[in-house]
């Protein structure tokens, strides 16, 4: 899920990046006018890659902890089970010995 979202990310990032590229081509700046428009857009571009990975990566590492969570409730309550047979299979042999 967190790939899909990426993905989306990134294709999202190069669609403004190209669409805010041949805007400014077009815009009626100078030389240099144009490049530090362009280089304003990449630095936003780049800074909002950036929050967005960090904030995937922060999801990715909390269902990651809470998979891992789940798996030692999940294996207690495995073990809880096993000794309750354990318990339930001695008393019968206690009984019926």
């Amino acid at each position: 899920m967190a790939d899909r979202a990426a993905d989306k990310v990134i294709w999202f990032a190069a669609g403004v990046a190209l669409g805010t590229a041949a805007a400014m081509l077009y815009a009626p700046w100078a030389g240099r006018d144009l490049r530090r428009k362009i280089a304003e857009k990449a630095n936003q571009g780049s800074t909002a890659i950036a929050e967005t990975s960090k904030d995937l990566y922060d999801k990715g590492k909390r269902m990651i902890e809470r998979g891992r969570q789940l798996a030692a409730e999940a294996a207690d309550l495995f073990e809880r089970g096993r000794k309750l047979v354990e318990e339930v299979r001695g008393n019968d042999e206690y009984a019926h010995g």
